[in-house]
């Protein structure tokens, strides 16, 4: 695999991370919630979900899911359910986004990993990304292909990685922005919220 090939799909990684989804909303949702350590380590979460859905797209567990209608329903709605719920909680919260170390409310740090992983691996989106786009830029008959996948993959992850650090960075900032402005904390995380529950219900229903 050449180089112009690496940097063609490291071009088209970063166009599709670019697209926003559960996993940048979940971002700033927990780094607004509890603070920029916290959204670093969904961040880590987020991206051991990545090497999840590239170990099972190259043993072929994505392609069963996805041509299985049973199975890829089952984690369609399990994924909708997630994305239900954490928009619940968001707009259940009636506190508004923590600033201060002191304001913030306690959760572990596996907590915020486990979740970031979740959130990552219930997305079937993702397992199509892995699927539909590593194979184009893999060579017919290419004697190498498993470990070209996984170059990608490693590729893919690290993008991934480093945007969703940024995402973290600009919640942090957006939140000291609105460091005194309470309603419109409030108003922001009800939106989050509804943006969770319209990806869910998007994805209950929609044919992928």
């Amino acid at each position: 695999m050449d180089l112009h090939t690496c940097l063609l799909f490291a071009g088209a990684s970063v166009a599709l991370f670019l697209v926003p989804g559960p996993d940048m909303l979940f971002l700033f949702g927990r780094t607004m919630a509890y603070g920029r350590r916290a959204g670093v380590w969904a961040a880590l979460g987020i991206n051991l979900g990545s090497y999840f859905h590239l170990c099972a797209a190259v043993t072929g567990l994505s392609a069963l899911v996805l041509t299985s209608t049973t199975a890829f329903s089952i984690v369609k709605y399990i994924g909708a359910a997630y994305l239900l719920f954490l928009g619940w909680q968001a707009l259940r919260t009636r506190s508004g986004f923590a600033t201060t170390q002191a304001g913030r409310p306690a959760a572990r740090t596996m907590q915020h990993v486990w979740q970031g992983f979740l959130n990552d691996v219930l997305n079937p989106k993702v397992a199509l990304f892995y699927i539909a786009l590593l194979p184009q830029f893999i060579n017919p008959g290419d004697p190498h292909s498993v470990r070209h996948l996984l170059l990608l993959g490693l590729i893919a992850s690290a993008i991934g990685l480093a945007m969703s650090l940024a995402y973290v960075g600009a919640a942090e900032r957006l939140t000291r922005a609105l460091l005194h402005r309470p309603a419109a904390t409030r108003w922001l995380q009800r939106g989050l919220g509804t943006l969770f529950i319209g990806l869910g219900l998007r994805l209950a229903v929609e044919k992928l």
